[in-house]
């Protein structure tokens, strides 16, 4: 049996071989192909294989697998296998109103959305040899690094909105350059993507902060005019100028900080960071200066991340981020006024924030270290090496030990007493004895 170009999993193929030797049609489909034919490695961990096979017989070839959705996809094996299809129209543009099986797979490739995403590997039932099929030309596309619709632009575009978000982002992913007719018609329907839940978009911008470099979807999405109605908080800072690097506006500035925080390798949030970081700028705006953008930033990009689905988790934590980034550093501070500035912002948040500083350095124009970076994260680490108390865990007592001191019910005293506590043994982290803190709490329970 011959083999495809690139390797297949263990779990792929002994799917694909199950439902060969019981007589049924089996093939490799979509972005695993598309991206294990450009680099041997695709993006998504999970393989996608279509047949000719019901989901009922799926079901009954792969126990324990499950139904995942109407329209004939069953997750078995750690593989998703979809009966071949036709879709029928798409009344909400964005999941076909209703679909119908059918046993070919030339048929089920030409209901999809781009040429490169139309490309299988298998064979059918009874046949010898495995091998390729391609009846839109995927692999000559790929050859050219072209994106294309498969068929009409307009009408793939119109049948589910998502694939004009899904073609910026499989270009940029990729390094595809998106063809002229399927580019005109992402900016005839950008308008469409008003039909799509923010949860959606949401995924896909996720995919789209992973690209490498980040930037080249949002370059697309700004050049197709889906910018504006994807990401209203994004297109603002089109414009507005900034006094950085020549040439460059708030938009310019805030994609140039995106890619440097991609090239610092932080976390995806970091890099959501550095793309909503100045998003408070424009409601700023006066006379050149910005003052105060930093807090609406972080309520603007609550909203921005809300509205895509994000858990509330990652919210906050971006959301401080934004709020934080404005920090300014001099060497003449103490090592107390480090430990307020770690206490501050946040121990868990600290790395993350200085690396976006380093990227906003980079996106301005400037060396990543400009304003003291490297100096103030020797002086973190310093605090962390010594150990010093940051947080309520840190307090060599707790509330319990405090209650029994003062004798005192439980109260908002409580909570304020602590924080007062730590607020002296940040200061002076010699104080961090239960004797002198036990002390400290009665004679402060005394000045009530």
């Amino acid at each position: 049996m011959s083999r495809p170009s690139f390797p297949v999993p263990p779990e792929a193929m002994g799917a694909l071989e199950r439902l060969w030797s019981e007589c049924h049609a089996g093939y490799l489909v979509g972005g695993g192909v598309r991206d294990a034919l450009l680099s041997g490695t695709p993006h998504d961990p999970v393989w996608d294989l279509a047949t000719d096979a019901h989901p009922e017989v799926v079901l009954a070839l792969f126990p324990g697998s499950t139904y995942e959705n109407r329209f004939g996809t069953v997750l078995a094996d750690g593989v998703e296998v979809t009966t071949f299809r036709r879709d029928h129209s798409y009344g909400d543009h964005r999941r076909p109103d209703t679909v119908t099986f059918t046993d070919s797979v030339e048929e089920d490739l030409a209901r999809r959305d781009f040429t490169v995403n139309a490309i299988a590997w298998g064979r059918d039932a009874g046949a010898e040899e495995a091998g390729w099929v391609d009846p839109t030309g995927g692999r000559a596309d790929l050859d050219a690094r072209l994106l294309r619709a498969v068929g009409d632009p307009g009408l793939r575009f119109s049948e589910d909105a998502l694939r004009l978000v899904r073609a910026a982002r499989i270009a940029a992913q990729v390094g595809l350059t998106i063809e002229a007719a399927t580019e005109a018609a992402m900016s005839a329907h950008a308008g469409d993507v008003s039909y799509l839940a923010g949860e959606r978009i949401g995924r896909e911008l996720r995919r789209m902060i992973a690209s490498d470099p980040p930037s080249a979807a949002f370059r697309i999405l700004e050049r197709t005019g889906l910018l504006d109605p994807l990401f209203p908080e994004l297109d603002a800072q089109r414009g507005v100028p900034q006094a950085k690097i020549p040439g460059h506006d708030l938009w310019d500035h805030s994609l140039g900080t995106l890619d440097a925080a991609a090239a610092l390798a932080p976390t995806a949030l970091g890099k959501l960071a550095a793309l909503l970081h100045d998003t408070g700028k424009p409601e700023t705006a006066a006379d050149g200066h910005f003052l105060g953008h930093e807090e609406a930033g972080a309520r603007i990009a609550q909203g921005f991340l809300s509205r895509l689905g994000f858990g509330a988790h990652d919210v906050r934590r971006v959301v401080r981020l934004v709020r934080h980034h404005m920090w300014s550093y001099s060497p003449a501070w103490g090592d107390a006024a480090v430990r307020r500035f770690m206490r501050r912002v946040g121990v868990d948040l600290v790395d993350d924030l200085l690396r976006l500083r380093e990227a906003d350095n980079v996106g301005s124009g400037w060396p990543a270290e400009a304003g003291g970076v490297a100096g103030l994260r020797e002086r973190i680490a310093e605090q962390r090496r010594l150990g010093a108390p940051l947080s309520l865990a840190d307090l060599a007592i707790d509330g319990d030990a405090v209650l029994a001191a003062v004798g005192r019910e439980p109260g908002p005293w409580l909570g304020r007493t602590l924080e007062r506590l730590l607020d002296s043994v940040i200061s002076d982290p010699r104080r961090n004895t239960p004797e002198r803190l036990i002390g400290d709490a009665r004679a402060w329970a005394e000045e009530r």
